[in-house]
């Protein structure tokens, strides 16, 4: 698949649950988002960077979604469900995908920020339409199939202090 260029247009996707939960389980840390952000694009073009997030109701999460704006990152917003039984369910899995196909014809490379194995399958069919993927997690807690569907994977913890608050 193509390098990276200066002329490329670049989509940057983050699953925040998933990013929170595996920079918590690890090092008990944040992800910084502007440095995310930073390093996905690189010296391309930004044509969108969209940051899904879940609404659990803290007290802390409007400011964190208000400072996701701040850095460039679209908020799509989703509450979490809560079940009869007590169990919680929220992701964007679903969501991500028909974001990132329906971006496909409007990029170079869609940055996919997860370590979610679920991704692999959207990987392998984005790269059949031409688009470069890319995927940025944190290693430890990334899937293999992910990695091995992208074209590329950036380990955060190789930069940790560049990637963690």
């Amino acid at each position: 698949m193509s390098v990276t260029h200066a002329d490329q247009r670049v989509a940057v996707l983050a699953d925040s649950q998933n990013l929170y939960h595996s920079a918590q389980s690890k090092y008990s840390r944040n992800v910084d988002y502007a440095g995310l952000l930073e390093r996905a694009v690189g010296d391309r073009s930004l044509v969108r960077a969209i940051a899904y997030v879940i609404r659990a109701d803290s007290p802390e999460e409007e400011s964190f979604f208000e400072a996701l704006r701040d850095i460039g990152f679209e908020t799509k917003i989703k509450d979490i469900k809560t079940f009869p039984d007590g169990t919680k369910k929220a992701d964007w899995d679903l969501g991500m995908s028909l974001d990132a196909v329906s971006l496909a014809s409007h990029v170079d490379t869609v940055v996919l920020c997860t370590g979610d194995g679920d991704f692999a399958r959207l990987c392998t069919h984005l790269r059949h339409e031409g688009v470069r993927v890319e995927a940025i997690g944190l290693g430890s807690s990334t899937a293999e199939e992910l990695i091995d569907a992208a074209d590329s994977f950036h380990d955060m913890e190789d930069e940790e202090d560049a990637f963690l608050l």
